[in-house]
């Protein structure tokens, strides 16, 4: 099932000053961005952080569920996702911790 763009635009608004996200539909489902790197998905509607050591302290009582079939466990965020304040430091806490995205290999013409 698709992800519903009101969904969507909701999370990204959510994202407070210095926070900026951007998205992309992928595989039937969202990639979440902060400063390049992956720090979220969203799936079937539902919110799924990067897991990391520092968001799972932020966070205390992880709820951890994959987003998909065959995927490694994430995050899933769901009360908090009303909170922007919270949300936005998850946000930026994760994106911190994760390693900078690799270099874009040159297509050969």
């Amino acid at each position: 099932m698709p992800n519903d763009q009101d969904f969507i635009d909701f999370v990204i608004d959510q994202a407070q000053d210095g926070c900026e996200l951007s998205y992309r539909h992928m595989f039937g489902g969202t990639t979440l961005y902060l400063n390049g790197k992956v720090v979220a998905l969203i799936c079937d509607n539902r919110l799924f952080v990067k897991p990391t050591e520092a968001g799972r302290e932020y966070i205390g009582m992880v709820v951890e569920a994959p987003p998909y079939e065959g995927a490694k466990n994430s995050f899933l965020i769901e009360d908090e996702i009303e909170d922007a304040e919270w949300l936005t430091e998850l946000f930026v806490i994760t994106e911190k911790e994760l390693p900078a995205p690799r270099p874009k290999k040159q297509r050969k013409t």
